[in-house]
């Protein structure tokens, strides 16, 4: 596929948040985009008030005649798009050039020099620190996000043509299909059993793509993994480490001791150690690549964070509301850890939103553990996302294995009453998929009576 030919590109899944990036990508570089979607988001509309059309119906009518000359027509599909959907056999009966988002970055990428963050968590925060740190600097960069960058309002970073920074998605093996020049792996937690199978499965796939950076100096890992790599880490052994660390006015502020020396005193203003750990590994790659310790510290004290990411949609002295998209149990932990070095002593109450019915099921004694550390929860239905529904995999079942008995099931639409009259003065909204959504109103609510 030789993508200066490709006039039009129409995407089937357009409103997520991968896809997305692409699509502003093609958008910014003159390409004619377009693209269906199931429902309307808050994402979408961003897309639609830059110019791109999208329609929310399956209907091969609606699709625009620019996009119909498979000469000069790419079309790009998520994962997530059901075998039976009409448009995307559409495209397919009749020779269209059909990719996947991966592999169509696989592409983008291929000509590049390229940093691709790979990790069952902390890819979106890390390689968005990592985005910033570059583009600040000056480096001729472009970053492709699964989050949308505070500082930048969008989940695309740059318009260079020289570097690219990207997600290396494990989901469907998609990360595979990338052509890394730098990387790290921040986790290698079970997940996607679906796709794996076990834990094992998923591991060996992490130690595949690690094997497609030939030096070794190149290739960061967080400290423990077992991969063949430069460490990074808190307080220990690693080849990064961070020490010294304090809490200053909500900041962290740290020494970094370094194969080559020690930077001080770095601030950094997102909570919890697990971006720690992600700055850490930012830094550990954009110092290798060769940007200056004082452009690295400058960049990460002005990093704003990730949309959805222990995002602070209100924040008093008197009541806080923050906002995750943590999906797992270990992501759930690490916004347990953060909030609790943040507020101790403090009522917290949760509420979760389950995401997939085989992550639900594969790991609901976890999640029962993780959700069980909070002073009160409230469990919304499980979203659904790709999947149908399977017996005897709900939220009720999931409610009984939480071992803390200030819990409930709730629905979508009792939820902002609910939290209306609450009194803990710390409340967190956790989840994936469609609870992101209603944070706007959650937090205009909120405003109101929290005064």
């Amino acid at each position: 596929m030789n993508l200066p030919q490709i006039h039009n590109v129409y995407f089937i899944g357009i409103g997520g948040i991968g896809m997305s990036a692409l699509a502003r990508y093609f958008k910014n570089i003159g390409k004619n985009v377009a693209g269906y979607d199931k429902t309307p988001t808050h994402l979408t509309a961003e897309l639609e008030e830059s110019g791109i059309v999208i329609h929310f119906e399956d209907n091969v009518s609606l699709i625009d005649e620019a996009f119909r000359n498979k000469e000069n027509t790419l079309v790009v599909i998520t994962p997530a798009v059901p075998k039976q959907h009409a448009e995307w056999n559409y495209f397919l009966d009749n020779g269209f050039v059909v990719k996947k988002r991966a592999e169509v970055l696989g592409i983008i990428t291929k000509d590049t020099f390229c940093f691709a963050v790979a990790g069952t968590h902390g890819k979106t925060t890390t390689s968005s620190i990592l985005g910033h740190v570059l583009y600040e600097s000056g480096v001729d960069m472009t970053a492709f996000l699964g989050g949308i960058v505070e500082n930048y309002n969008s989940n695309l970073i740059g318009n260079g043509k020289t570097v690219t920074v990207v997600e290396a998605d494990e989901f469907d093996r998609s990360f595979l299909h990338l052509h890394p020049d730098i990387a790290c792996v921040t986790s290698m937690d079970a997940d996607h059993l679906d796709i794996y199978g076990d834990k094992a499965s998923i591991e060996a796939s992490f130690i595949e793509f690690a094997n497609k950076v030939a030096d070794k100096k190149q290739l960061f890992v967080t400290n423990g993994l077992p991969i063949e790599a430069v460490t990074v880490g808190i307080n220990d052994d690693a080849q990064f480490t961070a020490k010294n660390i304090r809490i200053v006015d909500g900041w962290y502020v740290f020494d970094v001791a370094t194969p080559t020396g020690e930077l001080k005193d770095i601030r950094f203003g997102l909570p919890g150690r697990h971006n720690l750990t992600n700055a850490l590994l930012a830094l550990a790659m954009a110092k290798t690549y060769g940007v200056s310790d004082s452009d690295i510290a400058k960049a990460l004290l002005s990093f704003k964070g990730v949309r959805r990411r222990f995002s602070f949609q209100i924040r008093k002295p008197e009541f806080v509301y923050i906002d995750d998209y943590a999906h797992h149990p270990t992501e759930i932990n690490a916004v347990h850890q953060a909030v609790r070095e943040l507020y101790p002593g403090k009522k917290v109450l949760a509420v979760f939103q389950p995401h997939l019915y085989s992550r639900t099921r594969d790991f609901a004694d976890d999640f029962a553990k993780s959700l069980s550390q909070f002073d009160e929860i409230l469990l919304l239905d499980i979203y659904p996302a790709r999947e149908l529904p399977m017996e005897g995999i709900t939220s009720e079942w999931l409610l009984g294995k939480i071992e803390n008995s200030n819990k409930k099931l709730i629905s979508k639409e009792a939820l902002i009453p609910a939290l209306e009259n609450s009194d803990a003065p710390v409340i967190v909204t956790i989840g994936a998929g469609d609870v992101g959504e209603m944070v706007p109103d959650i937090r205009k609510a909120l405003e109101v009576v929290k005064k």
